[in-house]
């Protein structure tokens, strides 16, 4: 003797945001199910309330493979697609279980939910209302009525959006649309027109998350990859860009636009990928040749012109080129104000170029927009000292030369003005004493100039001459008097300075 095929779904109990709650209640002779047809649909059900929907589902398969004819198979496979966000394999199964058994009225008021959300509105109050003409319970009813009020403002609030768009009042298309979209979740075109509309009005990254939403949305579709391509693209983006072009021809290796805007991208890409390889290597001069084909192979969108600029800026900066610098940073800030890294390498260049208030208000700048960056924190901390220092004696001017001259410009500069301030050249005792404390200046700059470890103190913002400076006093020989090195000779091997001048 076959079992009764009763079967009991109270799904609300796990599964609380599907729309409809049925019990079914059938005996085998109505259903027409074999034994092991009946065996499926009871372990799926036990299955779907403990929430193990994936082996649900291949339960009910087996139990829809078992008898094609069987409304309940095809009910109860549509409530876990449901139930695992697959929406677009539920509506099927539910139409076939409206083509088998008209009166279920708990089939077509779900798939009337499903419509509604796909922004299929007219097929949606169609199945609204058949339900209302089916017998339906007093819950059936209610909702019935309901989402016919709420399909019939939608319909209303979409044509007020279209008549908007058609007029060039995208805001107040984008307002109509926003509230059409809460119901219709799932329309694709909808999501188009909101994104055509936020493109309009100068807000491609919102156009870009309606636009990602109709891709997944809507089967094949290019355009929506392409334009999503372009956007990224026109962001400065291209890798985005690069990544969305690709996906629209895996789904069409022929599209003529997406071919001809991928190869453009691809180009711009490498380029911009090598100039960053060849910054990494320190190769500054030839990233800063890279970056100028970028601004050239695409000359229409500003933002990669400010970018390669920026980047351009950063070379000239780490180069040791601050005219250059100085000149394409400000040419970036003119465009962004508060470009952080533009605003650090121009105070860097500053540095180099002993301009020391305008770095301090660079770095400072730099720290309104990004006040926890330890990088600018100390720039500042060391421009501030370097002006502190410049107030007083600075070695570099001393010898008149740059604050990145190598060693050997620091030697020859010291050869030449010692040999022009040596005291013995002046008869004159006022001259003779000028030229005392002029000498012993020099003398100082080459020996703090010439020791790697005190130039970088002194760099650093610290003189390493300076008593207090020092940890632990011990004074400055060099602030002594001329007298007072008793006859020291600084051309002769016996002084702290290890080198002979040879001359007539």
């Amino acid at each position: 003797m076959v079992a009764p095929c009763s079967v009991t779904s109270r799904l609300g109990s796990v599964f609380p945001f599907l729309l409809v709650l049925v019990d079914l209640q059938y005996e085998g002779a109505e259903c027409g199910v074999n034994a092991d047809v009946e065996k499926h649909l009871e372990l799926g059900k036990k299955l779907l309330a403990a929430g193990q929907l994936a082996d649900a589902l291949s339960q009910f398969h087996a139990a829809v493979d078992g008898d094609p004819e069987n409304y309940i198979a095809y009910y109860r496979r549509a409530t876990v697609f449901l139930a695992m966000g697959k929406s677009k394999a539920a509506l099927p199964d539910l139409t076939k279980v409206i083509e088998l058994k008209m009166d279920f009225t708990a089939a077509r008021l779900q798939r009337g939910h499903l419509l509604l959300k796909q922004g299929k509105l007219d097929e949606a109050e169609d199945d609204f209302k058949k339900v209302l003409k089916s017998n339906p319970s007093e819950n059936e009813e209610k909702e019935a009525q309901s989402q016919l009020i709420k399909s019939d403002e939608m319909q209303h609030l979409r044509s007020q959006a279209l008549d908007a768009f058609e007029s060039s009042d995208y805001i107040a298309a984008i307002t109509f649309l926003d509230k059409v979209l809460e119901v219709c979740v799932w329309d694709a075109e909808l999501r188009e027109l909101r994104a055509e509309c936020f493109i309009k009005e100068g807000e491609p990254r919102k156009a870009i998350s309606d636009l990602k939403a109709a891709s997944k949305l809507k089967n094949d579709n290019t355009e929506a990859f392409y334009k999503i391509s372009t956007l990224y693209y026109e962001l400065g983006d291209h890798e985005l860009s690069l990544s969305e072009v690709r996906e629209c021809l895996k789904l069409d290796q022929e599209h003529k636009r997406c071919f001809a805007h991928y190869k453009q991208v691809k180009k711009l890409n490498k380029l911009i990928k090598s100039a960053e390889e060849l910054i990494k290597e320190g190769r500054y001069t030839d990233a800063t040749s890279k970056y100028e084909s970028v601004m050239k192979t695409e000359p229409s969108v500003s933002e990669y012109t400010i970018r390669s600029k920026e980047r351009i800026c950063h070379c000239f900066s780490k180069d040791e080129k601050p005219v250059e610098a100085i000149r394409v940073c400000s040419e970036v800030l003119q465009m962004e104000p508060d470009n952080v890294n533009a605003l650090k390498d121009r105070a860097e260049a500053y540095l180099i170029e002993e301009m020391y208030d305008e770095a301090i208000q660079d770095y400072e700048t730099a720290q309104e927009h990004n006040e926890n960056d330890q990088q600018i924190r100390e720039g500042l901390e060391k421009a501030q000292r370097l002006l502190k220092q410049s107030q007083k004696r600075d070695y570099y001017k001393i010898l008149g030369v740059k604050r990145n001259a190598k060693k050997q410009e620091i030697i020859k500069a010291y050869r030449k003005l010692a040999l022009q301030w040596h005291p013995d050249n002046f008869q004159n005792e006022e001259e003779k004493k000028k030229a005392e404390k002029k000498f012993i200046d020099i003398a100082a700059a080459k020996e703090v100039l010439s020791d790697p470890e005190m130039r970088k103190k002194f760099d650093d913002g610290e003189d390493p001459l300076d008593a207090e400076s020092q940890q632990g006093g011990g004074g400055n020989p060099f602030h002594r008097s001329w007298n007072s090195w008793q006859g020291f000779n600084p051309f002769s091997s016996g002084g702290p300075f290890r080198f002979k001048f040879h001359f007539n």
